[in-house]
């Protein structure tokens, strides 16, 4: 904590000091300086310097790194966070706990937010950004206004609507809602109208029903996000979340407006939708309510959709796996991920290194995004953004846009010689580290193995032990050339 509060103090003066960034805050954003001090708003320079500064109070390397504020790069240690503007991420005793980073400049080629990564006091899927000044607020309002941006809260605060608090984009959790259920039951979600805000309220009503919250939903007026409608009139903003709709019935009514319910067509689209959402209500007497509703609305008797209800819950509960447990913070994972993006890295911008993938398969890769990434290069081997970025597969997302922006934070400028043993080193690690997960996986499966599954487990172990002696080979080789 210690260490996230003079972060924050330095990004804080780091802001007086560049006038782009005031201007952008002040100006373009239109956030009083009062708004500013009592969100901490800050800048982190593109030179950096955070890091040398926390050092300098003698915090470790391992502790800044620990804490998301710093980073190694091909230089040596360095600022997580550069050229952005910084917004504190706060706890719900005020202690800052991470940072949210927003591009000062917009680049397309670069993800517009950065949040600090998963560290033992920041965890994304708990954390309610502004709660600690919404509080009170909701208390006395009895609701919080729940927005996607972290921006769209700091201008609700602004305009004087204080019980407005965020998540991480639409991903709401149960914990969450827990949070805020402390305060009030009444939960009101302001999420845009877009595919991915209908679907996160589709995800949000069964965990509201867990967490023991009542959800609606806000109806921003032309479809605008919260921040462009206070913008245009406070006071139009402040009738909306007084006007918010029950999220079933909500629902109900956005698909109603989307599909034609005078066809079979749109009647078995229309019902395949609500009945997910009746299946996921908890309460029976509210069930019964929609299960007539929908009856109604399509023109079919309460029998056939309760028949069709039953037959959706069995499937459900035939195909549907049991997630595995995921632990809250493994540095493991962390790992390898972060080695594969460093990987990516440079074999995306530099197709002179893509000899380096030929070792690899799709399966030593733990991250989808980065599979995704893994197959395009070898399925287009001439691909060469660094000259047309234009090239960035529009499909990818934002995970390209990341890859691409850490080779400009750590390898853009190194010689050929460097980069190569980079990309070398990288490849030895992700085969290491695939090698080691999958002997760990390998050695509790031989604990309740059979005698035969045991010779195949450990067939297994020596091709895996084959795998790692050759590059080990191969190491040695490049050394001895070099």
């Amino acid at each position: 904590y210690e260490a996230l509060e003079l972060a924050t103090k330095f990004y804080q003066v780091k802001l007086r000091q560049n006038r782009e960034a005031l201007e952008y805050i002040l100006k373009k954003r239109g956030f009083s300086k009062d708004t500013a001090v009592e969100f901490r708003m800050g800048y982190s320079p593109e030179n950096g310097g955070l890091t040398k500064f926390l050092q300098s109070k003698g915090f470790t390397q391992q502790e800044l790194a620990g804490a998301g504020l710093s980073t190694r790069r091909a230089g040596g240690p360095s600022d997580m966070f550069r050229g952005r503007i910084m917004i504190p991420l706060m706890d719900g005793f005020g202690r800052v706990v991470g940072f949210t980073a927003r591009q000062l400049r917009d680049d397309p080629n670069g993800p517009k937010y950065i949040n600090t990564p998963a560290t033992p006091v920041y965890d994304k899927s708990r954390h309610v950004f502004g709660l600690h000044l919404a509080k009170e607020a909701i208390r006395k309002g009895g609701y919080s206004v729940v927005v996607e941006g972290n921006l769209d809260v700091i201008a609700s605060h602004q305009a004087g609507v204080e019980q407005v608090v965020a998540t991480a984009g639409t991903a709401m959790t149960e914990m969450q809602l827990k949070a805020l259920g402390r305060f009030a039951p009444d939960v009101r979600l302001a999420f845009d109208q877009d595919t991915a805000g209908v679907n996160a309220t589709e995800r949000s009503i069964p965990l509201g029903g867990k967490a023991g919250v009542v959800l609606s939903i806000i109806d921003i007026p032309s479809g605008k996000d919260p921040d462009e409608l206070i913008k245009k009139d406070p006071k139009l903003w402040a009738s909306a979340i007084e006007a918010p709709k029950y999220a079933p019935d909500w629902l109900i009514d956005h698909y109603k407006k989307q599909l034609d319910l005078t066809s079979a067509q749109g009647k078995r689209e229309f019902s395949d939708v609500i009945l997910r959402l009746i299946k996921n209500l908890s309460d029976p007497v509210e069930q019964d309510h929609y299960v007539a509703k929908l009856a109604k609305l399509v023109g079919a008797s309460e029998q056939a959709i309760r028949t069709k209800l039953r037959a959706s819950a069995e499937a459900t509960k035939t195909y549907r796996k049991k997630p595995a447990a995921q632990p809250a913070f493994d540095t493991v994972q962390a790992d390898r991920i972060k080695t594969e993006q460093h990987f990516l890295a440079l074999v995306l911008m530099h197709p002179e290194l893509r000899t380096y993938t030929d070792r690899l398969s799709i399966d030593m890769f733990t991250y989808n995004e980065a599979k995704k990434l893994f197959t395009l290069l070898q399925k287009t081997p001439g691909l060469n953004i660094r000259k047309d970025q234009k090239q960035i597969p529009s499909t990818s997302g934002d995970y390209t846009k990341i890859v691409v922006l850490l080779y400009e934070e750590l390898y853009k400028g190194l010689e050929d010689t460097e980069l190569h043993y980079e990309a070398a080193r990288l490849q030895t690690r992700l085969l290491k580290q695939y090698v080691r997960s999958e002997k760990d996986l390998l050695a509790r499966k031989l604990e309740v193995a059979t005698e035969p599954e045991t010779d195949e487990l450990l067939k297994r172990a020596k091709e895996l032990d084959k795998l790692l002696k050759a590059q080990k080979y191969k190491d040695i080789k490049l050394t001895k050339e070099n």
